[in-house]
């Protein structure tokens, strides 16, 4: 006897949830009420979806689910930091990390099982690419950990890249920032690239979400023995990009600037990223590199970080030192692995 699988509700937009309604023989205005029950009251079961009569609930049931399903583990950091695994896609589970700090709670989500991009000091991209995760996939980690309701921020940082799964990002996008979904504002979306440069366009036209872009190394060379992405979208061309937008308002642009010993870190260094970036009103993030098994990459110490800073900041180029989270649980920028079901 064969199972159907039936399709989740949640992570669709109201659009689609008309299209359901009149699949299942309801009226328009119940995409409306299946929003506000699937968004704002989230509901676990099409059942207590009350104001659909009951042969409609039925027939939804029939077909479709509530689809949020909590996480298959977790593991907490000394900081607070939680690491959370949910199911992925192609045998490769997924990562998402909660991140407490002061009056800010954000959780950095995973966009894909894996990594097409390659990027030498990143565990995710070790792994392979093993599929694309849906809009319900990216929601149900926002929505199914406990401390959902008190979330401030979502940075789309783990797994994957983001403009290598546009379609099913920008829905997430709409079903968090509309006034029938979760209705938050774009200001407390970042979302984070290694410049695809024709999807980050159509990101930056049709959305007012932050961006945070890979950058890594100033010279083009170099960055590509880091990031092989560099061959097929030229830095220079992404930043080329950026300068015609607006990022002196409310949506803010960062550059990513991990530090490794000997390799990117001086003040020469500093130099050429202020040229690179002069005129351009951003933040640059300096992170400190958490070792991988098998690299050779080392980090920089704190007095290099710092003199790298200060540089930047001199060259009227505003730069912060990130803090570290999650180290101890393999929760830091780069660490992402997920686990192979057979692992687990």
């Amino acid at each position: 006897m064969e199972t159907t699988i039936k399709k989740p509700l949640t992570g669709l937009t109201l659009e689609q949830l008309r299209n359901v309604a009149a699949e299942c023989g309801m009226p328009s205005f119940a995409a409306k009420q299946m929003s506000q029950w699937l968004y704002e009251k989230r509901v676990t079961s099409i059942d207590e979806m009350t104001n659909l009569s009951k042969s409609a609930r039925q027939r939804l049931s029939t077909d479709y689910c509530i689809g949020v399903t909590p996480p298959k583990a977790a593991a907490e950091s000394t900081d607070g930091t939680v690491k959370y695994l949910f199911d992925g896609k192609g045998g490769r589970d997924i990562e998402a990390v909660y991140i407490p700090d002061k009056d800010r709670a954000t959780l950095c989500v995973s966009s894909q099982a894996g990594c097409r991009m390659g990027c030498k000091f990143c565990m995710t991209g070790r792994q392979g690419f093993h599929g694309n995760l849906t809009a319900c996939d990216i929601i149900n980690q926002i929505m199914a950990i406990p401390q959902s309701r008190s979330l401030t921020n979502v940075v789309f940082m783990g797994m994957g890249e983001p403009m290598d799964n546009l379609p099913a990002v920008l829905q997430a996008i709409e079903v968090l920032t509309s006034p029938w979904g979760l209705a938050w504002s774009p200001k407390r979306i970042t979302v984070s690239t290694i410049g695809k440069i024709n999807e980050m366009k159509t990101l930056l036209d049709t959305t007012k979400v932050h961006l945070a872009v890979s950058l890594h190394s100033p010279y083009p060379e170099q960055r590509a023995s880091l990031m092989p992405v560099e061959r097929a979208y030229h830095s220079r061309d992404v930043i080329a990009l950026l300068r015609q937008y607006d990022f002196a308002h409310q949506r803010r642009l960062s550059f990513e600037y991990i530090m490794w010993r000997g390799v990117n870190d001086s003040l020469r260094d500093a130099d050429a990223l202020a040229r690179l970036l002069k005129g351009l009103d951003c933040r640059v993030n300096l992170i400190r590199f958490h070792a991988i098994p098998d690299s050779d990459l080392s980090t920089s110490s704190t007095d290099t970080m710092t003199a790298f800073r200060d540089r930047l900041n001199e060259h009227g180029v505003t730069a912060t030192i990130r803090t570290s989270r999650g180290e101890d649980i393999a929760a830091a920028c780069g660490m992402l692995a997920g686990k192979a079901r057979k692992e687990q």
